[in-house]
């Protein structure tokens, strides 16, 4: 059974291991690098401020007890957009679910807040989490995102529809 934990700032200590694994093992999804997160940039007010966004919905996926997924979503800049962000499922949880589930609960969660478009950036080549956003209704905008690390490679944006249709305004908690 996939369990789904809403984070706050105090668990800043699960999101911690659950992000640096991210950043070692699929080091090839994430515009961030695992060395952005070690050092002096691993500190618990850093990564208590990353769960604090205003407006955020962070959440990890359990199997058996032991956490092996985590999504977020956040507000942008563009009015009624959500973004979908630092989505990872370690590799025992691959194949059970759990990343259509943490998908799934960040649009939920985005169009009950009034939002009429989720987004998400897809870095190019990531076959795998492609295939999980177009089975969960995302198409690609034909925009570019951001730059990888590599210097070479840009993330791909992707949109899924929402109602949007919540009285509930996305610019509220």
């Amino acid at each position: 059974m996939i369990e789904i934990r809403v984070l706050t700032e105090d668990d800043w200590a699960l999101w911690r291991v659950l992000r640096l694994q991210a950043l070692t093992e699929a080091a090839y999804a994430f515009g961030s690098q695992l060395a952005d997160w070690q050092g002096e940039g691993d500190r618990e007010e850093r990564w208590r401020a990353r769960l604090a966004l205003p407006g955020s919905y962070n959440l990890v996926a359990s199997v058996d007890g032991r956490a092996v997924g985590m999504v977020s979503g956040v507000r942008t800049d563009e009015v009624r957009a959500v973004e979908l962000i630092s989505m990872y499922v370690a590799p025992e949880g691959r194949g059970r679910g759990v990343g259509d589930l943490l998908v799934r609960r960040v649009a939920e969660w985005a169009d009950e807040a009034g939002a009429a478009e989720l987004r998400l950036s897809v870095t190019e080549g990531n076959t795998k989490a492609r295939e999980l956003y177009e089975r969960n209704g995302f198409h690609e905008t034909g925009e570019l995102g951001d730059l990888m690390p590599d210097g070479l490679r840009r993330e791909q944006v992707m949109a899924r529809r929402l109602t949007g249709s919540s009285s509930k305004s996305i610019s509220s908690n």
